[in-house]
């Protein structure tokens, strides 16, 4: 882990970011892909549970939290840039247990937590708008207990769990805002009237966008709207599955290797990864 130094101005960088402008944070599923990142310039980086998942052969949500905690470590480890831990619903039953687990992540010198009100229940998908609320607030004290400078992000789901409700999504909004969330974040949408009522909504706090997918939106666009920061959630590490299926598959079915043909040069990797 970084020295306690490292993580304070990593922490105070993480928070200046979200001050003003708008800035991408990539989201790297291991180590090699954070140093990457890093070495492209970004200024920050956020893991991703599914990507971090599927590293690992499982699903997305089927981590526990002490592989979630063991992964934001090493994660940390690998660069220099503050990062943001994509925490889903903090890893426990109440707020009490959130709190504890809260705790934890910081203790591994992420820059910021993200902390969702879903549940994993088809049936019940989102938590009661009072029971999310508490959540977010005992998030809040446990990083206030720890010296408060590390980012709480608070995460309406509806529209990732299937209730694409944008009033509804504001007002949880608005309440993770109050509940003492920094940045607010509603994984999903995707038009301009959207992004610009999420952003209305909870100013003057900083509004976080997930762009996962092809969209003719450009980042000048998307900074217009008065969006701080993007994140791109699981979709690099889609985008290396995919490149690897593909090649796979041509091996398995085809028996071609035609799939190599955009494979990344070794001596570029070690090149990267030799720099000290």
């Amino acid at each position: 882990m970084p020295a306690p130094q490292d993580v304070s101005a990593r922490r105070r960088a993480f928070r200046a970011l979200h001050a003003s402008g708008c800035f991408v944070i990539p989201n790297p599923w291991d180590a090699g892909s954070a140093k990457y990142l890093e070495s492209l310039g970004f200024q920050a980086l956020a893991t991703t549970s599914s990507g971090a998942a599927w590293r690992h052969g499982k699903a997305d949500g089927a981590m526990s939290v002490d592989e979630v905690l063991v992964h934001l470590r090493e994660i940390v480890d690998a660069t220099s840039l503050p990062v943001n831990a994509d925490f889903e619903a903090g890893y426990a039953a109440d707020a009490t247990g959130v709190a504890r687990n809260v705790r934890l992540a910081v203790e591994t010198g992420v820059a910021g937590i993200s902390i969702e009100d879903s549940t994993g229940d088809p049936e019940a998908p989102l938590r009661e708008i009072p029971v999310a609320v508490e959540r977010i607030r005992a998030a809040r004290a446990a990083i206030d207990e720890t010296g408060g400078d590390t980012l709480l992000v608070g995460r309406a789901e509806n529209f990732f769990a299937g209730r694409p409700d944008l009033d509804d999504t504001l007002r949880r909004l608005r309440a993770y805002a109050e509940a003492g969330a920094d940045c607010l974040y509603a994984p999903g949408i995707k038009t301009p009237a959207q992004i610009s009522a999420v952003v209305a909504a909870v100013a003057p706090k900083p509004v976080n966008l997930l762009v996962g997918f092809t969209t003719e939106l450009t980042l000048g666009d998307i900074a217009a709207l008065g969006v701080r920061r993007v994140s791109v959630g699981g979709a690099l590490a889609r985008t290396a599955w995919g490149g690897f299926m593909r090649a796979a598959r041509m091996i398995a079915e085809d028996g071609s290797f035609d799939g190599f043909a955009q494979a990344a040069a070794g001596s570029e990797l070690n090149g990267l990864f030799g720099k000290r």
